[in-house]
């Protein structure tokens, strides 16, 4: 498939802002549990916080626009949400920040009425509203990511692995983020967050590595026999019947090599975990914001070519015919 920069930043950027609502709702509750200690100012922390990973969806929402033939009738695109889960990320992106805006205004006023008491666990109003905003963040993962998981005919994309990536890669992103942040305004939640954020990315690999392994695997259902209804065994096409490009030629193949591919897979798995893992773990021993802060722009732009590379390798069934020009 081709890779368009617009879905690129949309899943990259939501991802970020959904891992760092869940890392600061993580802190929140296990501060009311008393795993971790409570934020020295939680109002600027948890309510500046849910700002950053507001700015972060909002410029994801923004680059979707980029990737509408006619933006002004992308509302229209809630219609089909009974069959079509772009139309439910369409509803549930929005839900989920306007939940999200309401956590923040709540944490950033200090307005939490207490509702009821959970034995000795007091349950406010930002704790519910936590709740309600996780389980939003959660299905946007998985209305997103199925979204490509639901496509059968592009075999590299459906399976179960593509919802699992797509949430652990999020969540990775988004508590690095935040680690960095909270070396600044809750020092003493950076070592709760790092090692969090550590476990996590380990945890990516190991899925992400999954289906790089299956994928390399795939006896694809079509072949050039299947596409034209011969059982020949050496069946060899010697043109794909036209001299110039096409709107298949463009949307429906990435046109690199397979050299090119190769090396945008390791630049991503370099990127994306032992870099970032190695530099939180340089962060948490010095307490460096800057490296901390490092550790996530490298591994945000290691998202960028592990997204670029999702899309590339899905291999559509039309470049049968459509082969490499």
């Amino acid at each position: 498939m081709h890779p368009a920069f617009s879905v690129i930043f949309l899943t990259t950027l939501i991802g970020v802002g959904q891992g760092v609502f869940l890392a600061l709702f993580t802190g929140h509750l296990y501060s009311v549990i008393k795993v971790v200690p409570m934020s020295t100012d939680p109002q600027m922390f948890y309510g500046l916080g849910s700002l950053i990973a507001l700015v972060f969806l909002g410029g994801g929402l923004l680059a979707s626009f980029f990737h509408l033939g006619r933006p002004e009738r992308g509302w229209r695109a809630i219609a089909r949400w009974r069959t079509s889960w772009l139309s439910r990320e369409v509803i549930v992106l929005p839900a989920f920040m306007g939940a999200l805006t309401l956590y923040g205004l709540i944490q950033y006023t200090a307005w939490s009425p207490i509702l009821f008491n959970l034995g000795p666990i007091i349950v406010d109003l930002s704790l519910v509203v936590g709740v309600v905003t996780t389980v939003l963040a959660f299905t946007l993962f998985i209305v997103t990511g199925m979204i490509y998981a639901c496509i059968k005919f592009l075999q590299e994309w459906a399976t179960p692995l593509t919802v699992v990536n797509l949430t652990l890669l999020g969540t990775a992103s988004g508590f690095t983020l935040t680690t960095a942040f909270a070396a600044l305004y809750a020092p003493e939640l950076v070592r709760f967050y790092g090692i969090w954020a550590i476990i996590i990315t380990l945890f990516a690999l190991i899925t992400r590595a999954a289906s790089l392994i299956r994928n390399s695997r795939i006896k694809y259902k079509s072949t050039t026999q299947s596409a034209i209804g011969v059982r020949h065994t050496q069946v060899v096409q010697k043109a794909q019947g036209s001299m110039g490009g096409s709107f298949n030629t463009r949307e429906f193949f990435h046109g690199k090599s397979a050299a090119f591919l190769k090396s945008i897979k390791w630049i991503f798995l370099v990127l994306v975990f032992p870099v970032p893992v190695l530099l939180l773990m340089l962060g948490l021993s010095s307490a460096a914001v800057a490296t901390l802060g490092l550790s996530f722009v490298v591994q945000y732009i290691g998202l960028l070519a592990e997204r670029w590379f999702f899309f590339a390798q899905a291999n559509h069934p039309q470049n049968l015919y459509y082969q490499t020009i």
